[in-house]
């Protein structure tokens, strides 16, 4: 996706869902909001319309913060590869670790601040230490592991390699 003249001069970065390899209603992320070359800072909306959100406890379950968290790791790899002139990377969540919540929920109508630093990469595998904020305040923090394949890795992970 390409963005006008006009369009990167109101928003230097492009829109979210041209860096995260996700669509509605699985694109949980709004906005990338700050970016550089260890950090990435995104924002999400909690809105009634979401995937997740739960008219019971009128929010989002905390345990979706991982996914928040996931997707701005996406976001991150997404707009390295954009200043690359690539598309965004398939990427895999390997695991999450010291995940601790200061609440049950999101509320409605809260906007989460989601930073993610990467701490360390190694051939497509990488560690990120990522919070949620809601006003200033910390609602939650883990750190995840990802994996980024090269394209010739993930063409033979989706073909299955053969023990032939």
């Amino acid at each position: 996706m390409y963005l006008s003249y006009l369009d990167m001069q109101m928003n230097k970065y492009p829109d979210i869902g041209s860096l995260v390899p996700h669509q509605a209603p699985m694109l949980l992320i709004d906005k990338l909001i700050d970016v550089d070359e260890l950090t990435v800072h995104c924002q999400v909306n909690i809105q009634a319309d979401g995937l997740f959100f739960d008219k019971q406890i009128n929010g989002v379950a905390a345990w979706v913060g991982i996914e928040f968290m996931a997707q701005t790791v996406a976001a991150w790899s997404g707009y390295h590869a954009w200043l690359q002139g690539k598309p965004a990377p398939i990427g895999f969540l390997l695991g999450t670790r010291r995940y601790i919540s200061e609440c049950e929920s999101y509320d409605h109508g809260a906007l989460l601040d989601i930073y993610a630093q990467q701490l360390m990469e190694s051939d497509g595998m990488a560690a990120f230490l990522c919070r949620i904020e809601c006003a200033g305040k910390e609602l939650a923090s883990a750190q995840l592991n990802a994996f980024v394949p090269s394209q010739d890795k993930l063409e033979e992970m989706l073909k299955g390699k053969s023990n032939d």
